[in-house]
């Protein structure tokens, strides 16, 4: 089992935390995202898009490619593609069942640190990244701001937003996410997949609103999964609650025919959900408590850059 994650989320103070992360970014997450963007459109911009006949008194002549000039026997000029800022929005799952950790960390530190992580590696001039937060109350927004200042806010969110009956699952909240901000940009979803209904096979409620969230924008889908939630440990009789409808049931874990049958129906789900991703035309990822999740972000990010996209 590779070990945690050396960043010390929750155990220390937010700057000391932004500071090992920023660390940590650097060395293992070298801005595969920051400067690597096409333009939406052609205009001003540095990077070469098409070639054109030269337009007198339209076109700038220090914008003539001599190479195709040559070949054509008349001048040719080449159209910039117009260069933006990037806008990157991360919606962070901040529902009951984020509050579990079996190890050192809960589900929703390393969901906090993940948006920093992002923020991080998407910072550049003129970038900025906001959040949105599903909670048992329904979604909260926080407004764009600078890549670095967007990491120390996901840092010192410290409170959860209490308990409320907005029912409002992932897959209207990720409709939401893809509509109120419709400017082609990153769009990164931070959940468990673990959902009220407790359905463990496809087709799941959310795989539509990730495919059209997907074709609008480049889309990673970070999972995070703790051990616990993989395998059940022999502990004997024990109280299990569902987080996210408080449901309570007695099982004996010591029965190896039971602790085979949650294993199964665990893989089972995870399969389900990373075909359900792909499908979607996501970026997925997954990140459990019992690890080092920079090293397996790094190591998403630097095997896997998400795809350009035009509209």
């Amino acid at each position: 089992m590779s070990r945690t994650s050396a960043i010390p989320l929750g155990s220390t103070t937010p700057e000391a935390i932004f500071d090992a992360l920023d660390l940590a970014v650097r060395r293992r997450l070298p801005g595969r995202l920051h400067g690597d963007k096409l333009g939406l459109r052609l205009g001003s911009g540095s990077d070469p898009e098409e070639v054109v006949r030269y337009r007198p008194g339209a076109d700038d002549v220090r914008r003539i490619d001599w190479n195709v000039t040559a070949r054509a026997t008349e001048p040719y000029v080449w159209r910039p593609l117009a260069e933006h800022e990037l806008e990157t929005w991360v919606l962070v799952d901040d529902t009951a069942s984020m509050s579990f950790g079996s190890v050192q960390l809960e589900k929703r530190q390393i969901a906090d640190g993940v948006t920093a992580a992002i923020a991080l590696l998407t910072q550049g001039p003129g970038n900025r990244l906001g959040t949105a937060h599903l909670t048992d109350a329904g979604l909260t927004w926080s407004a764009p701001v600078p890549s670095r200042a967007a990491a120390h806010r996901a840092l010192r969110r410290h409170r959860r937003t209490p308990h409320g009956s907005a029912d409002l699952g992932l897959a209207q909240a990720l409709r939401t996410f893809a509509t109120r901000h419709p400017r082609p940009g990153v769009r990164v979803v931070v959940t468990d997949f673990v959902e009220p209904d407790g359905r463990l096979e496809r087709p799941f409620t959310w795989e539509v609103p990730l495919r059209r969230l997907a074709a609008a924008h480049e889309t990673l889908v970070v999972e995070v999964v703790d051990p616990r939630e993989l395998t059940l440990p022999d502990v004997g009789a024990v109280t299990l609650e569902d987080p996210e409808t408080g449901r309570r049931r007695e099982v004996f874990t010591s029965d190896r025919g039971l602790r085979d049958r949650y294993a199964a129906a665990a893989a089972a789900h995870r399969g389900a959900t990373s075909e359900a991703v792909r499908a979607a035309r996501a970026g997925h990822v997954i990140l459990r408590t019992d690890r080092d999740w920079v090293r397996d972000l790094a190591r998403f990010v630097n095997g896997a850059p998400m795809r350009r996209r035009h509209p």
